[in-house]
Formats: structure tokens, C-alpha cells, sequence
């Protein structure tokens, strides 16, 4: 007969039987740990898509970057840079053969006398652009959807995308149509799409309507982002963009309920902190509704006017009118409140836990003052014998002339989204 096993013996023979299945458990918690760590951090919102201070996780944070094939040589900032002179590979095509340009944006089908704007590519400093390459954009674009989101500034990148690409596609198997605030591009034969979804202000306005939307007593409804993100949900590439139509000049009005009701609650807040409201909305949503192991979503910065000769040293009272030259100081920035919309988007970014790429295309655009559309395009109204006798009253400083600037903002995009 075996003598009674005492508490200390019982306790190390259950030790014994169960060390097996404990150490088989920690195994596996170790290698669901490495297996798994990348998406766990990614959860976590560790992961920066542009700024990774430990090498060997940049290094994996970049392989993972949906659409990646490469990557921007280290240390090369590519919106840093000049604009040079090339008469070889600019323009990227011709106005007359691009019939999606609207007429806003012809500017040699509405008298333009020269067409030096159109000859210049951006340069950055130690490092070059790669190529733009439409049939591996069209490619990577099959059974996808790319959407651009803002105002007419992205309606014109928008365009500009499709006039870079549309050459390889068979005019049969292309069509274009618009409905209410968004239009689409189809490429029949690659299944893909690419479209643009009119949204000033990114949340809902009183300036939504797609047509008639020259409001000048905006308003901006609180939270609402919604109202225009159901349509941008099962979007592969998204490209927003939300500016100018901030800049009103006075504080912004802000609507705490809903326009359908009969007592509006309104109050007026300055143009920082509603654009600064606007920009952690667009965020939160992005967080809430995009997958980044599976899309990529881009924010394009503010696209500089230039409506007052006084910024770069000219006479008080003239603007881009009849300007064909850039601006040649490299330090020009512009106002102040361009300064100030920026430390907002900076401010904001920088806390953001999902990676949006940022294309900063205001400073290279900046030198530009030649490249707007002026009084080169069709003209909502005909302009007034007082506005013929001055034709700087009515000069459009604000929109560009295609080809031209937009298609350096593609080709950023461009590299950004193959080569992060």
C-alpha cells in the first residue's frame, strides 16, 4: 500500500501534468503575438504612415501600405522644391484633346494668347518625380473606385486625373455622368471608376447644391458629416480637399441642429475653429469607416489665390490678371490666414490615428500666379462694360487653366500613392 501523498507532493504532480499544456499555450500566445503584433499596433493607431522613427518597423509599416511598388528615396521631401522649364515632356496632353475639361478651365479655347504656363514641371530637391505612368494607374485602378471629395479646386485634380489617363481607354469604353453632387468616370473595360463628389465644406451647408451653390451667408451644419460620407463609403482611394470656400472674410456661421428646422440655432465662430471642427470630423469618419490594410486616403492642402499683386510686390489693385510670369522668391508664402488654416491642419493631423497622406501642394503652387484660368474661361455672367474696361475686376484668381498645375498635383499624388 503507497503511503498518502502530502499537500506539497499533490500540488508539484499537478504541476507536472499541466506544464505541457501551459507551455504549449504561452507558445502560442508568443506566436500569435509576432504573427499578429503589425495589426495589433496598427489597432493601436501606433503606426504613422509617413513618420516612423524605428527603422526595421518603417520598414514593415512601408510593406504594408496599400498600392506601394516603392519608395521615395529618405530624406527627399518632394513638395520642396522649384519649378523648371521643359518643353520636352510638358504638357502632359492638350487642352483640345481632353473633352472632360469644363469650360471653366479652357483657357485657350477662351482666348489665351500664350501658353508658356503650360511648359513647367516641379523639381524637388535631391530627388526627382518618378514618371507618371497611366497604364499602371489604370491597372491598379481595376474593380476599384477612386473618389476625389471638396469643392471645384478637386473637381479640377479630379479632371486633370481623367485627361491623364483617358488616352488608353477606347472611346467606347468610356463614359462620363453626373448625378446631383457626384460624377463618375467609368472605365468599362478595367471595372474601375474614378469620381468626384461635390462637397465644400466637407459637412453639410447651405451650399451643397451641386448647381446653385453661390451662397455668400454660409452656413455649416455641426456633425453632419455623414449627411455626404454615406457616399463615399467602399471607396479604394480617396482624395479630399476643403478650402477656399472657408474663407469668407468674417467668422463662420455654424448650425448646432438641422436646417429643416423652423428656430435655427446658429452661432458665429472664427474661420480657424470651424475649420479646425470640419478637419477632426473628416478624421473621425476616416477612422470609423476606412480600412487602411485596404485603402489609402489622401488630404490635398490649400490651393493658393492669387487676387492681390500687393502679396509678391506689386501695384495695389491688380491681381493674376495678365501675369505670365511665377513669382521668383522662394520664400513667398502668401496671408496670414493661409499661415493659420495650416498650423490648424498640423495641429490636427498630428494627433490622427489613421494614416492619411498629406499632399502639401500650397507652397509649389504658390509661385504660380501665371497658371490661373484670369479671364480666360467661359464666364458665368457677360461681363459689364466697367468690367471689359478693367479686366482685372472680373480675372477667376483662383481656378487653374488645364493643362497645367493640377497636373503636378496628380503626378504628387501619383507618387504618393506607389511611392510613400
Amino acid at each position: 500500500m503507497k503511503p498518502p501523498l502530502s499537500a506539497s507532493s499533490s500540488i508539484l504532480m499537478r504541476k507536472a501534468r499541466l506544464s505541457p499544456y501551459i507551455f504549449g499555450l504561452l507558445a502560442f500566445i508568443i506566436f500569435v503575438a509576432i504573427l499578429y503584433w503589425e495589426d495589433f499596433m496598427c489597432l493601436l493607431g501606433d503606426l504613422d504612415p509617413d513618420v516612423v522613427e524605428v527603422p526595421s518597423r518603417a520598414e514593415k509599416k512601408w510593406e504594408k501600405l496599400p498600392f506601394s511598388i516603392g519608395r521615395t528615396p529618405e530624406g527627399c521631401d518632394v513638395f520642396i522644391g522649384k519649378w523648371v522649364r521643359d518643353e520636352l515632356t510638358r504638357p502632359l496632353y492638350d487642352e483640345s484633346e481632353c473633352p472632360y475639361i469644363q469650360p471653366q478651365l479652357t483657357c485657350q479655347k477662351h482666348g489665351r494668347p500664350d501658353k508658356d504656363y503650360q511648359f513647367w514641371r516641379w523639381q524637388p530637391h535631391g530627388c526627382d518625380l518618378p514618371s507618371f505612368n497611366a497604364s499602371l494607374m489604370l491597372e491598379t485602378l481595376r474593380h476599384k473606385r477612386m473618389m476625389f471629395v471638396g469643392d471645384s479646386l478637386n473637381r479640377g485634380q479630379y479632371v486633370s486625373m481623367i485627361c491623364l489617363l483617358h488616352r488608353l481607354i477606347p472611346k467606347e469604353a468610356k463614359s462620363m455622368e453626373t448625378f446631383d453632387s457626384l460624377t463618375v468616370f467609368t472605365a468599362k473595360d478595367y471595372n474601375a471608376t474614378i469620381e468626384f463628389y461635390w462637397a465644400p465644406f466637407l459637412l453639410e451647408s447651405n451650399s451643397d447644391n451641386a448647381i446653385v451653390h453661390r451662397v455668400s451667408d454660409r452656413i455649416v451644419r455641426k456633425g453632419s458629416i455623414n449627411k455626404h460620407g454615406r457616399h463615399w463609403k467602399g471607396v479604394d482611394i480617396l482624395v479630399f480637399n476643403t478650402y477656399v470656400w472657408w474663407m469668407t472674410g468674417i467668422d463662420m456661421k455654424i448650425l448646432q441642429g438641422s436646417f429643416e428646422d423652423d428656430v435655427k440655432d446658429i452661432v458665429e465662430v472664427t474661420t480657424e475653429d470651424a475649420y479646425r471642427m470640419a478637419m477632426k470630423s473628416m478624421l473621425r469618419w476616416v477612422r470609423k469607416n476606412m480600412n487602411p490594410k485596404k485603402t489609402r486616403v489622401f488630404f490635398t492642402s490649400m490651393s493658393p489665390t492669387h487676387d492681390r499683386s500687393i502679396d509678391w510686390g506689386g501695384k495695389p489693385g491688380l491681381n493674376c490678371y495678365n501675369e505670365t510670369t511665377m513669382i521668383d522668391n522662394s520664400t513667398y508664402w502668401g496671408s496670414d490666414t493661409r499661415k493659420s488654416i495650416m498650423h490648424v491642419i498640423g495641429e490636427v493631423f498630428s494627433k490622427s490615428k489613421y494614416p492619411i497622406s498629406f499632399l502639401n501642394i500650397t507652397q509649389l503652387s504658390s509661385y504660380r500666379r501665371d497658371a490661373h484660368t484670369s479671364i480666360y474661361k467661359k464666364q458665368w455672367n457677360a461681363p459689364t462694360p466697367e468690367q471689359l474696361a478693367n479686366p482685372a475686376s472680373y480675372a477667376d484668381c483662383v481656378h487653374w487653366c488645364l493643362p497645367g498645375v493640377q497636373d503636378t498635383w496628380n503626378e504628387l499624388l501619383y507618387t504618393k500613392l506607389f511611392y510613400p
